[in-house]
């Protein structure tokens, strides 16, 4: 990929700072411009190519042979008419939000008006011996690699996924798609049991249909090469890849002094403690939680934007996940914290999670219901009444 990167060195100045390289300082970049700044925006990120958007990574990327601009946030031109500066392979290593300034890791600093943190959020790492050599999937290199080692591994390999999550699921998928035989661990219920025991059944009757062995309430003990353990059972593993969640990239906002508590704590419109710091993505917490999945991280960099202008800032969507579970794709709205009933559509294609007979929740299997209306419908938190217009109910 050829990409407009500035070269960084000695002491300069911005308006906009964006700290990190992923679809949030990409979404702020552009809705900064969209609405009229004319100022000078300069995008920094640590990783070696220009910003990607991720969900990919772990579908598409993984189990395909796709070139990477397939994943690209935007293409080299943008950047360019834009007016847009990018950097990578550069980290930011101290704010200064007083002063304006950060460092980084060349030596140069910059000063700034205004600065977004989306630098995102990093894998957790097996707690178990051996555990560093279980493989992580987060970055585009992540990708590649786990990819080149199914493949070395070669039709019919068995391997294990230590991690019944999105990321989990998505790639033992990944590597069913590709021959392998993968096994789940998972010590809970898959999800973690946040989507109850009615979506967990189905996606359990999917994996086994793909080919997926999934292990539940158990948990790998070791890893050692070629195997992976449960207790004294070993199961053979050409490969073991973990998916067992994420911490925020947080360290820089700690060190500058801003609020942290599991994440740079924000307002409404995405503002951190200091009035020159905004952050968004992963690592920032809204309203008391992180959402760590793309569709909020656009949303926040717009909604940053937006602040960092002076706009008005529309309220909070409801969170939006699309997954994809044994090759069949799933959008969860809502991602409700609780519920009293769990409600089929006929046709078994959508969950509706309903508390006190209102929606606050639903999984769309296939895309067979508007997410958009499913989405809209559990912000209102729409009556029971309201399902037959989003399906067969």
């Amino acid at each position: 990929m050829s990409w407009p990167i500035s070269p960084m060195g000695g002491d300069r100045a911005v308006d906009v700072l964006l700290v990190g390289g992923g679809v949030a300082s990409v979404r702020c970049a552009r809705t900064l411009r969209r609405h009229g700044f004319a100022g000078s925006i300069l995008l920094v990120g640590d990783e070696p190519v220009a910003p990607y958007n991720r969900p990919p990574l772990s579908k598409e990327l993984l189990r395909d042979d796709l070139p990477d601009e397939l994943v690209s946030a935007e293409g080299p031109a943008w950047y360019e008419r834009r007016s847009v500066e990018l950097a990578t392979g550069v980290s930011v290593t101290a704010l200064d939000p007083a002063a304006g300034r950060a460092a980084l890791d060349d030596g140069s600093s910059i000063e700034f008006d205004r600065c977004l943190i989306a630098t995102g959020a990093e894998p957790r790492r097996l707690p178990v011996p051996g555990g560093d050599g279980a493989m992580l999937l987060r970055t585009l290199e992540d990708s590649r690699r786990l990819r080149a080692a199914a493949i070395a591994a070669g039709l019919g390999a068995s391997v294990v996924i230590v991690g019944g999550g999105f990321i989990g699921l998505e790639v033992a998928s990944g590597m069913a798609a590709m021959g392998l035989r993968p096994t789940i661990v998972e010590m809970s219920a898959l999800w973690g049991g946040s989507l109850g025991a009615e979506l967990d059944g189905w996606a359990l009757g999917r994996l086994a249909d793909a080919g997926v062995e999934v292990r539940v309430r158990e948990a790998v003990s070791r890893i050692e090469p070629g195997a992976a353990w449960i207790g004294e059972e070993r199961l053979p593993a050409a490969f073991v890849a973990a998916g067992i969640g994420v911490r925020p990239r947080d360290r820089l906002a700690v060190a500058a002094g801003l609020e942290v508590n599991d994440g740079i704590v924000v307002d409404a419109g995405q503002r951190a403690s200091h009035p020159r710091i905004w952050a968004a993505g992963d690592v920032a917490r809204v309203d008391g939680r992180r959402v760590e999945h793309w569709h909020a991280a656009r949303e926040q960099g717009e909604r940053a934007a937006l602040a960092m202008l002076g706009l008005p800032v529309p309220g909070e969507r409801a969170p939006w996940v699309f997954s994809e579970v044994g090759g069949v794709s799933i959008d969860v709205l809502g991602l409700p914290d609780a519920w009293d009933e769990e409600r089929w559509s006929a046709d078994r294609s959508a969950l509706a999670y309903l508390e006190g007979g209102e929606l606050v929740g639903m999984a769309v299997i296939g895309s067979t219901v508007s997410t958009e209306g499913a989405r809209a419908a559990v912000e209102r938190r729409a009556g029971v009444s309201a399902l037959p217009e989003l399906g067969a109910w």
